[in-house]
């Protein structure tokens, strides 16, 4: 599939189609390089949680999310004991499952000791790309790759590092969302402003890299 024209006379990536929710997201946040640890890990533990459902469920979540998981504070997910799992497995505004919900605290431990003994949650992904997004130059969504070579090697490292749900599928996806890639479509808006703001050595590198 290719972009499609909205009403606001914008070419858009044709996932969000016409819903307002995944329209807005798509434009402020898809692909936005995101530096921030604490943002990071939301966002890769909500993938995880994604897994075997649309995003745009966990979109509609999201909130409810926030309010279940303490803003997402690892510090506090960390400490969740069976009394705090059994109030979130009734929470009917969140994704109850159990495995996904203990995989969170899981990774919120990971996460902790990647920032206290380094060498910090963004900087440990971002280096896997030298600090700059990859520049892909995608038509259709038919082209854009479920995982690669380098998710791959991302997830493995968090694996190893205690992550779950981190498999190289949700990894890429991860990877997409939090700007390390810029994989919206050329026709698209957005992938000409994102790109904009990549120096150019990075999209060569990006490419050659593909």
């Amino acid at each position: 599939m290719a972009t499609s024209p909205h009403p606001d006379g914008l070419h858009r990536c044709p996932w969000p189609k016409q819903e307002p929710i995944y329209v807005a997201y798509h434009d402020a946040e898809w692909g936005v390089p995101e530096h921030d640890d604490r943002a990071l890990f939301e966002k890769l533990v909500l993938d995880g949680f994604q897994a075997g459902l649309s995003w745009i469920t966990i979109l509609r979540k999201r909130d409810n999310f926030r309010r279940a998981f303490d803003g997402f504070d690892p510090a506090r997910i960390a400490r969740y004991d069976a009394r705090k799992v059994a109030a979130l497995m009734e929470d009917a505004g969140i994704v109850r499952n159990r495995a996904k919900i203990a995989g969170a605290i899981v990774s919120a431990r990971g996460y902790i000791d990647i920032m206290e003994k380094g060498p910090g949650f963004a900087e440990l992904l971002w280096d896997f790309v030298d600090g700059r997004p990859q520049v892909n130059r995608f038509r259709s969504t038919s082209q854009v790759p479920a995982e690669t070579e380098l998710s791959r090697r991302i997830s493995k490292e968090l694996s190893g590092r205690g992550f779950k749900f981190v498999g190289p599928t949700i990894v890429y996806a991860f990877m997409q969302a939090v700007g390390m890639v810029n994989d919206h479509l050329v026709t698209c808006y957005r992938h000409a402003e994102l790109a904009a703001e990549t120096p150019p050595e990075t999209k060569a590198k990006g490419r050659a890299r593909r």
